[in-house]
Parts: structure tokens; C-alpha cells; sequence
């Protein structure tokens, strides 16, 4: 259940450190995304980019501190895909899991997503992080795919999954 101190609003230039310090936090190997972390802990590293303005980010505050984000932006430039949105990334920082964050962050782009008409809501999550796809099939998201090996992890052909919620 989300505490009483969650707020869920567009993402502001101000931001960019608050975000950053969450993504280098939120990703861990456990996430599977080596190059990732190595990417976040670069001095260099910048949080919005041309491609992923703070307009793409909804964040939430949690008592008054960034505690996470939801990016939404569409999957493709194509006019015929504009119906489409996806979910491109989501970070909770460690210590505000379990208490709501990610639930709000998704109710939040799915209204987002509704407000620009679109019709569908997808993302793709690795096949071994079970606890995203639970999240996101008690949000609704339903599979639509697998890539099979798509990631190779440490060693390991990790299986790529599509999700998606139709909201028309």
C-alpha cells in the first residue's frame, strides 16, 4: 500500500542527480545488466539525454525525496506505431521498495499513456527477474513474446519477455 507521502509527478531538469543516485543504486549484477552499472558509475554519465528528456520520466517522491521513476516514451518514430508507448525503464531505489512506489509508478504511466491515446502499454523484462513480471501481471501486463537468448549475462543466455496491457 502506498504511504501517504507518495507523490507521482513529471520529472524536472532539476532531478537529474536525485535520478541518478537511484539508477546507480537499482542496479545491481543481480539486474543483469553489467554494461548498465558500468554506464551509471562513468563521471560522465548524464540521466536525461536528447532521447530521454525529463518529459519521458514520471518520478516519484516519497516523503519528500526522489525514491523512483517510470520512463514512457514511444517504441518507435513510426505514425503507424504512435498508439504504442512503452515502458523503457523503471528504478525504485532499494530502501522504498515494497511500499508502493513501483505500483504507483505504473498506475501513473498507464493514465500518462491514456492522457496521449494511446491504446497499448508495452515493455520487455528479463526472463529471470520474476519479481518484475509478477509486478506487472498484477498491473494487467499480460506476455506477448519471448526472445529466446537474447542477453547473454555473465556467462549466461538470459531470455528477453514482452508484456504488454491493451488500454483500449
Amino acid at each position: 500500500m502506498p504511504d501517504g507521502g507518495l507523490v507521482i509527478r513529471t520529472a524536472r531538469t532539476a532531478d537529474e542527480t536525485a535520478l541518478t543516485r537511484v539508477e546507480a543504486a537499482a542496479w545491481t549484477p543481480e539486474s543483469g545488466f553489467p554494461s548498465v552499472i558500468e554506464r551509471v558509475s562513468d563521471p560522465f554519465f548524464t540521466f536525461f539525454t536528447d532521447d530521454s528528456p525529463p518529459e519521458a520520466h514520471l518520478v516519484a517522491e516519497l516523503d519528500g525525496r526522489l525514491a523512483g521513476y517510470i520512463r514512457v516514451k514511444p517504441v518507435t518514430p513510426l505514425r503507424e506505431n504512435a498508439h504504442v508507448l512503452g515502458i523503457v525503464g523503471l528504478a525504485v531505489a532499494p530502501g522504498d521498495r515494497r511500499r508502493g512506489v513501483a505500483s504507483a509508478l505504473l498506475a501513473a504511466a498507464e493514465q500518462h499513456a491514456r492522457a496521449r491515446g494511446a491504446r497499448k502499454l508495452s515493455l520487455r523484462v528479463l526472463s529471470t527477474n520474476e519479481t518484475a513480471m509478477h509486478l506487472y501481471e498484477r498491473h494487467g501486463f499480460q506476455r506477448e513474446g519471448t526472445l529466446r537468448d537474447e542477453f547473454r549475462i555473465g556467462g549466461r543466455f538470459v531470455d528477453d519477455v514482452i508484456m504488454a496491457k491493451q488500454l483500449a
